[in-house]
């Protein structure tokens, strides 16, 4: 069978109609079947996961509490989002394995990515994160703390960082080890936490996001994993989305991919860091292969009855 590594998307994650944590939980055991699906038909899960709105939620209770308890800088955030998720996720899968009778150890590993602290992505940072300031607040923000601030589509002003691109997998050898020794690892959660080499032996966390499709697939090349496959909210890619020529695409080259992206046919905010992360990933080595489905189409899509597939 076969290595996967799986990045689970957003609507795997989350409630939005009443975000707390017992209902992100609902939502998570609601899910992990299909995981474990995979999993009994023998396949390697190596497992990757979003953050954004959970770190979003950490830096308005950051900020709610400033008065009361220090700030916390945005890479412990980060690793804060990853320990809540990972943890959901491996309590929900090992309940769902146990109930099925499969004894397989689930773990979940915070993980550093390293990016490159001249990457250009630092001299313009374009992610928003965390609450909306009025003008008089963010202008006090960028004088006392240096934070780059941008106006955010008539709502108010946002705090911006840095998306750079992932460079390496910090606890690589501890995932393959482990993924090796047959124990599903949930790892590079929110893209990872961003660190810079500082100095010889040292890292130094990041007031950044990288993208967890980009570190998906980072994870996955270094893995030497099959397929690298990323769940959305569509069962398939399609061109010409939402129009009457709309066409859903089962298998397509390198090739065309990049002529679809190049027409602008996928949206730089959604779709388009998939499929970038995806040839990425397939360009890497001949033989590797991508996947873009929905979590609950992955079964089927596996068995090339669904989903997108890249090679």
């Amino acid at each position: 069978m076969a290595k996967l590594v799986i990045a689970l998307g957003g609507n795997a994650l989350e409630d939005t109609s009443s975000p707390t944590a017992e209902n992100q939980l609902k939502v998570i055991q609601s899910n992990v079947p299909h995981l474990v699906d995979l999993i009994s038909e023998g396949h390697e899960l190596i497992i990757t996961h979003g953050n954004g709105p959970q770190v979003g939620r950490i830096l308005l209770q950051n900020e709610a509490g400033k008065d009361l308890t220090p700030v916390l800088p945005f890479d412990v955030c980060g690793a804060m989002s990853q320990g809540m998720i990972g943890y959901q996720i491996q309590q929900s899968l090992h309940e769902e394995l146990l109930s099925r009778g499969i004894n397989k150890d689930v773990v979940s590993l915070i993980t550093q990515v390293v990016v490159d602290a001249k990457d250009e992505a630092f001299k313009n940072p374009t992610k928003p994160i965390g609450p909306f300031y009025s003008k008089a607040e963010a202008e006090l923000l960028a004088k006392e703390k240096g934070y780059s601030i941008k106006e955010d589509a008539g709502r108010g002003y946002r705090r911006v960082v840095a998306s750079p691109l992932p460079i390496d997998i910090v606890e690589l050898n501890s995932i393959k080890k482990l993924s090796d020794s047959g124990v599903v690892v949930i790892a590079s959660g929110g893209g990872g936490i961003p660190v810079v080499k500082d100095g010889k032996n040292s890292l130094k966390g990041v007031a950044a996001v990288i993208d967890k499709d980009f570190a998906s697939a980072k994870l996955a090349e270094n893995l030497n994993a099959d397929t690298l496959i990323i769940l959305t909210a569509v069962d398939k890619v399609f061109i010409n989305y939402g129009k009457e020529n709309q066409q859903a695409l089962d298998n397509v080259s390198l090739a065309d991919l990049d002529k679809y992206a190049k027409e602008n046919q996928f949206a730089a905010g959604s779709m388009l860091p998939k499929i970038r992360a995806c040839e990425n990933f397939v360009k890497s080595k001949i033989g590797r292969k991508a996947l873009i489905t929905s979590l609950s189409k992955v079964k089927e899509a596996l068995n090339r009855k669904n989903g997108t597939w890249i090679a």
